[in-house]
């Protein structure tokens, strides 16, 4: 069976091609996504939901964290865990995808954290009520934003800096909008934020700071490193692009049958089969759902169910009749703004946003 793979050294350009840095295969190994099977779970197991730190992970000692609310408030406040765990209990299951996810199958590529597709999961977030913190603390009629900083510190572009990202006050005000203590019924672990993240349903996961420190309301909009030098739909250097916001619509399958170890082709027995995969579209709905056994030449629509909860993905399920032979499975989604997947990649400098239709090469036999 393993004879129709390529193998490292057999000229297939495996040992020569497709190069990663030692410095990508460090943040690789630092981070992790989904393995791609593990979308057949409508919540994602704390285990295998996919993770990006962008410097270290602090450590926190409970007994000395507080969260403080300031800047252009009546009513400063500083909270114990203790504190906002009194505070209505609220839980969302939203789907949360890395803005970067994809990077590394662009060309040319984009040279950071070498997500490939897996930087996607659903998790059940509990916590309490960013509006209601916020309408507590009173905001000045001079705020324009409310930034949020997290405990971990690095070096980023030449910039010692917090993780620091801003909201507009209209999404701050958001009723989903989450200060989140529990992960799938559990505690937050060290890797996702404990004792506090922020949870921004619709939005890239860069959105949703964690080891929170600090909410201030500001009167201007942030300029820090992470939203006016990263995260931006730029096409070079000095291109400073749009901003990188909502997720975009999106789909992917679950690979079916058996996987070569090295390439991870997929060997399939011939006869009917069921494709079965999930997809978002940050805070729209999905419409439909298509499926391609050809690399896209023609393309059947694919049988939706019901999202786990609102800003969740929805399951999509397709019934092929393989026949034996060498296959491109494809699946493309559409969203209820009439947005849908492209078939290639639009190319950006930072490697952001990518929603091309996922490709799998499949064998029958």
């Amino acid at each position: 069976m393993t004879g129709r793979f390529p193998a490292v050294g057999d000229g297939s350009g495996l040992e020569r091609g497709d190069r990663f840095h030692k410095e990508e295969i460090q943040l690789a190994l630092r981070n992790r996504g989904i393995p791609l099977e593990g979308l057949r779970y409508p919540i994602t197991p704390t285990g295998m939901h996919y993770l990006l730190t962008h410097f270290d992970i602090p450590a926190v000692d409970i007994a000395n964290w507080s969260l403080t609310v300031g800047g252009l408030v009546s009513t400063p406040m500083t909270l114990q865990l203790d504190e906002i765990k009194k505070r209505p209990v609220r839980t969302i299951a939203p789907t949360m995808e890395c803005a970067g996810n994809g990077r590394a199958l662009m060309s040319p590529r984009p040279i950071s954290q070498p997500w490939m597709l897996e930087a996607v999961s659903t998790a059940e977030w509990t916590g309490a009520s960013l509006r209601e913190l916020l309408a507590e603390a009173g905001l000045s009629i001079e705020a324009v934003e409310i930034l949020f900083t997290g405990l971990d510190r690095g070096i980023q572009g030449d910039e010692l800096q917090y993780y620091q990202r801003s909201l507009s006050l209209s999404e701050a005000n958001r009723e989903e909008i989450l200060l989140a203590y529990e992960m799938n019924g559990l505690p937050l672990q060290p890797q996702h934020g404990y004792p506090l993240r922020l949870v921004v349903p619709g939005w890239y996961g860069m959105t949703s700071v964690k080891w929170l420190d600090r909410i201030e309301a500001i009167d201007k909009p942030f300029d820090g490193y992470q939203m006016t030098k990263s995260y931006r739909y730029s096409q070079n250097a000095d291109d400073q692009g749009e901003q990188v916001t909502l997720m975009k619509v999106r789909s992917l399958m679950v690979p079916p049958g058996l996987p070569d170890f090295l390439t991870r082709i997929r060997v399939v027995k011939a006869g009917q089969i069921r494709l079965v995969g999930r997809a978002w579209a940050g805070l729209s709905d999905v419409a439909r759902v298509k499926v391609s056994t050809n690399g896209g030449s023609a393309w059947s629509d694919a049988s939706l169910g019901e999202r786990p909860s609102p800003f969740a993905w929805r399951e999509w399920w397709f019934d092929w009749q393989a026949i034996p032979g060498e296959h491109v499975l494809c699946v493309r989604a559409t969203d209820t703004d009439g947005n849908t997947q492209p078939l290639s990649q639009p190319l950006n400098f930072l490697g952001m946003g990518n929603n091309a239709v996922q490709r799998l090469f499949v064998t029958v036999e």
